[in-house]
């Protein structure tokens, strides 16, 4: 990773001062030409003459985010459908930190998000002003790539290298911390060669190919765990073709980033949470390729489980995040001579009626999804059982929280929704992760989305009661209940909402969220579902 280098100037153009632009204008210039077309934006003081070029750059989108968080999580979104880079505009250091959080979640995600950090004045900053900060320590953490511009002449060429860094193997973030003084300078504009970045895979080596080819032939029980690409229909297709020649099985990686599902396409659920099923269901394989997916590990260490999943010599990698791991599926089961995968017959997704469980909500949301629509799903209970209903729906997408930090849902969705308008998004969010960036949906009226936002209500932090029933917890004292309950007061989710501007109502039965699922379909503004149960 590239840390704030000290960089000599250009030497200064020799353009009359009528050809010359502002800094911040030739930079955002720039990246439009590398293809970037949205810019999610919570700035402050030293950004303004960036909001300024905005106003004077054409095909580069400005959406206000009314919390960093906010801004970061859909970024996130919007660059996981396109692949393409997401600008955000960040204020000076305590602005991006309020943004790491879905940075965090983003970088598991291999999301190609490019921060433009602002920053005081070169010159003002040895005065330590109260906003002055280590912005380059707060970035490194969820970059791949940092740099502090040096010169008003050196910002376009730097925020392209940004651009680079963030399509480079796979996909990541990268920060570009702007001083507000080489904003403003006015310099030539520059010439970068206009063509559009897009995070690609690379192919895998025929070797690696030949050599998964002799495993498999030798293995009795393979299990196929994938993520990235590997997730999209053809890897999935290839993966069960796969698996069903050699009496093996598919998982998808706990928390994928962005999950082909339904419409024929087989069930392959998520490798389980908790560290026990995952190691029940990885010790039935005697051989586990790893496709686009990470070596599978506990989420947390707990006292006398492994934290390593799988033994290391049962692991074999096809590919990694940065590979192209479809097709080298569909390569490895061409050389193995396999038939053509059967299609498969989605089952009835009817859900049964009465009041909502977790169960009945999976499968109401999966019965009432439409053709190629997008979920976000934030939570635990419902989006696990969302996820294993969903191969009964529609052909859809999900994409999960990568990283584990709350507050990704919504604001991945809002990203989602402007990176494919022409595609219905919805959001599955459990109700105490979804306070952490409510304000999204503020930006989802203001950028009129059609989206419905599902809130999955039981007032509770439910997974972490399961974690101290997990310690031996058997009677929760006054301090385990205050601090993993949320109905003391109860949050007053349809308020919320039509605070907000967001069309909002309640159900308690399967009934009754079929019914509201139908009315927010219809509805051509965003529309909040809470789901108490």
């Amino acid at each position: 990773m590239q840390t704030n280098p000290s960089q000599p100037a250009k030497p200064n153009v020799t353009d009359s001062d009528e050809a010359q632009r502002p800094a911040a204008d030739v930079a955002l210039q720039a990246a439009v030409g590398a293809g970037v077309e949205i810019c999610f934006a919570n700035p402050g003081t030293t950004e303004m003459p960036l909001v300024a070029a905005l106003d004077r750059v054409e095909r580069l989108r400005p959406v206000l985010g009314l919390f960093e968080g906010v801004c970061t999580g859909a970024a996130d979104g919007y660059a996981r459908i396109t692949r393409k880079p997401a600008l955000t505009l960040l204020h000076l250091g305590p602005g991006f930190a309020n943004g790491i959080a879905n940075l965090h979640n983003a970088r598991r995600a291999h999301s190609p998000v490019v921060n433009i950090i602002g920053d005081h004045a070169s010159w003002h900053l040895r005065y330590d002003a109260p906003l002055t900060s280590d912005i380059v320590s707060l970035a490194s953490p969820v970059s791949r790539w940092v740099r502090s511009v040096g010169s008003a002449e050196r910002a376009a060429s730097d925020l392209i290298d940004a651009i680079d860094a963030s399509v480079a193997d796979g996909g990541a973030g990268a920060s570009l911390i702007y001083p507000v003084d080489f904003q403003t300078g006015r310099v030539a504009s520059s010439e970068h060669g206009e063509w559009t970045r897009q995070a690609r895979f690379d192919e895998v080596e025929d070797a690696v190919v030949e050599t998964t080819v002799e495993r498999l032939r030798r293995a009795e029980a393979p299990l196929f765990l994938l993520g990235g690409g590997a997730l999209s229909p053809s890897g999935q297709s290839a993966a069960a073709r796969l698996a069903e020649a050699h009496g093996g099985v598919c998982y998808a990686e706990t928390f994928p980033a962005l999950a082909a599902r339904g419409g024929g396409l087989a069930d392959i659920d998520r490798l389980p949470y908790f560290p026990e099923k995952a190691i029940a269901t990885l010790d039935e394989a005697d051989l586990v390729v790893l496709v686009g997916a990470r070596e599978p590990v506990a989420y947390f260490g707990y006292e006398g489980i492994a934290s390593e999943l799988a033994p290391a010599g049962k692991l074999h990698r096809l590919s990694d995040v940065s590979q192209d791991g479809a097709s080298a599926l569909e390569r490895v089961a061409n050389a193995l001579r396999l038939p053509a995968a059967r299609s498969v017959t989605s089952a009835d997704a009817a859900p049964e009626p009465g009041p909502l469980t977790p169960g009945r909500i999976g499968d109401a949301i999966a019965s009432a999804l439409p053709e190629d629509s997008i979920v976000s799903a934030e939570g635990a209970s419902c989006s696990y059982a969302l996820y294993t209903a969903s191969s009964r729906a529609k052909r859809h997408r999900i994409m999960t929280n990568t990283g584990g930090a709350l507050g990704q849902g919504l604001p991945c969705g809002l990203g989602a929704a402007l990176a494919a308008p022409e595609q219905s998004v919805w959001c599955l969010q459990s109700d105490g992760s979804a306070q952490y960036t409510i304000q999204t949906l503020w930006t989802m009226v203001r950028e009129n989305l059609p989206m419905v936002i599902l809130i999955a209500s039981n007032r509770r932090y439910a997974v972490l009661q399961t974690e101290l029933r997990r310690i031996g917890v058997e009677s929760f004292g006054r301090a385990a209940t205050s601090l993993t309950n949320l109905s003391d007061p109860e949050l007053d989710w349809v308020s919320l909402a039509r605070g907000y501007g967001v069309s909002a109502e309640s159900a308690e039965t399967v009934e009754e969220l079929l019914a509201a699922m139908d009315r927010a379909k219809q509805s051509q503004q965003p529309y909040l579902i809470e789901m108490r149960y």
